[in-house]
């Protein structure tokens, strides 16, 4: 039997460069060679696509075949991060050179980046999002922004992850610093109340079906569970499954779940809460479609939690792909 070639694509423009290096390798880390031959594609800062060779060394080439060709490559598996890769960017590049991929769909990628689409959508759906604001780069006044929303509040990037950009204001002061900071990550921000309480995220699996893993409690070392926290301090705590009941454990499946459908995700995505202290309500914080693969990240961690190894997931993840990509070819493009 010929193994599946697997072409892992890695790296990228966006801020999240170096965590999508960690990625990437611990999946191919994980990937059985007897049943995969696996392909590194590294796309540098500067976006130039190179072909990692067995040597390890970089070739600079053509990478995707003219529409309908056969590159040799059976499925993609994306393990970029943020903009220009988790955006919906290299999702609409790969529907163009009809490659099977791992991950949400052009659509999914795009409405879960985006913050402020991804919150409308699920108040759409009547699922439970924190108050928040929307404000374009240039076009915030102190006046205008200040007391809005009660103190503190959590300013963010409305197109990035790993809380790339993200700040927690406690005065005004704080606050136009915070969105001056976000300013340089994107020119659409959100300003949102702060929740008080303790963070969960939750991993989801599957295409028309999807099904959740047991939900983690994230234990952050700093204020919140910033960029620093999550991969250079090494000091966050992880707690799997998380200490919650089987009430809220289901309520917090059924959430991810609903959370995924709303959004359009396929494949995979880590969709991350928060639990107020005062209320013990449930907010949904944000769906990832391309979450974390590195040693340390949670949605590998979850579904070993929940029966699914590593490299199991891994085979899961490319045979919903292949399935997506094989019904996609049942549509009709023409009369």
């Amino acid at each position: 039997m010929s193994k599946i070639r697997v072409a892992v694509l890695y790296g990228g423009r966006s801020g999240e460069h170096e965590v999508s290096l960690r990625s990437a390798e611990s999946i191919m880390a994980a990937m059985d060679r007897d049943r995969y031959e696996i392909l590194p594609i590294l796309i540098d800062k500067s976006g130039r696509w190179l072909r990692i060779d067995d040597d390890g060394r970089h070739r600079p080439g053509a990478i995707l075949p003219e529409p309908g060709a056969n590159p040799g490559i059976d499925v993609v598996f994306p393990a970029l991060h943020g903009t220009f890769g988790e955006d919906g960017t290299v999702q609409g590049l790969l529907e163009l050179a009809d490659l099977a991929y791992v991950g949400a769909g052009v659509l999914g990628s795009a409405v879960s980046m985006d913050k402020e689409v991804m919150k409308r959508l699920l108040n759409e759906r009547g699922l439970p999002v924190v108050e928040y604001m929307v404000l374009r780069r240039g076009r915030f006044r102190a006046e205008d922004v200040c007391g809005k929303l009660p103190f503190p509040v959590f300013v963010k990037p409305a197109n990035l992850g790993s809380s790339v950009g993200v700040s927690k204001a406690r005065t005004c002061e704080e606050l136009m610093a915070a969105l001056e900071s976000a300013a340089q990550f994107d020119r659409k921000i959100l300003i949102e109340r702060g929740i008080e309480g303790r963070e969960f995220e939750c991993s989801v699996l599957g295409n028309e079906d999807p099904i959740a893993a047991v939900p983690c409690e994230i234990l952050a070392s700093r204020d919140f569970y910033d960029y620093e926290d999550k991969y250079l301090l090494e000091q966050a705590r992880t707690v799997v499954p998380a200490d919650l009941t089987a009430e809220q454990t289901r309520e917090v499946q059924r959430l991810a779940v609903e959370c995924y459908r709303a959004c359009e995700c396929e494949g995979m995505a880590r969709v991350d809460f928060l639990m107020e202290a005062s209320t013990g309500k449930f907010f949904i914080n944000e769906p990832n479609t391309i979450p974390g693969f590195t040693s340390i990240s949670m949605y590998p961690k979850m579904w070993e939690a929940s029966g699914v190894p590593y490299s199991e997931l891994i085979d899961r993840l490319i045979e919903l792909a292949l399935e997506r990509h094989r019904d996609r070819r049942a549509n009709r493009y023409f009369r």
